[in-house]
């Protein structure tokens, strides 16, 4: 699993790292059981502090999203629903829309609108921008 963040994104990393937890999970790239990338590994490869890597995974495991087994690793746990997940990743880039809206001065019908119009110059099967792949 390779997981890419964007270090332009107000977003705090360890939010995005979450994100793209929730992301393989609910698009089924990743399984309950299956280990996810070490800190110090994920940390080199996305060229970030290994502390922030670990504040996603104990995040992750709060929300019992993840399991870690000493001296194994980071996990994914039985509890870690594909549709539980995309609605938490829905609901929060709906939050992260409607903040840009109101930042920009954009009302909820103009953005609906050109939600629809871009879905619909979207072929089909492409996805607008990918950030993790396994």
């Amino acid at each position: 699993m390779r997981i890419l963040i964007n270090q332009a994104d107000p977003l705090p990393i360890y939010i995005q790292i979450m994100d793209e937890v929730r992301r393989a999970i609910s698009i089924g790239t990743i399984h309950p059981h299956e280990a996810l990338p070490s800190i110090r590994q994920l940390a080199a490869e996305i060229r970030v502090n290994p502390h922030t890597v670990l504040q996603a995974y104990r995040e992750l495991e709060r929300e019992d999203v993840v399991y870690f087994k000493r001296g194994k690793g980071t996990f994914i746990s039985d509890s870690a629903q594909g549709d539980i997940e995309r609605e938490v990743l829905t609901r929060k880039v709906a939050d992260r829309a409607l903040r840009e809206v109101h930042l920009n001065g954009i009302s909820v019908e103009d953005l609906i609108a050109a939600l629809r119009e871009a879905a619909d110059h979207q072929l089909p099967g492409e996805h607008a921008n990918v950030e993790m792949e396994s």
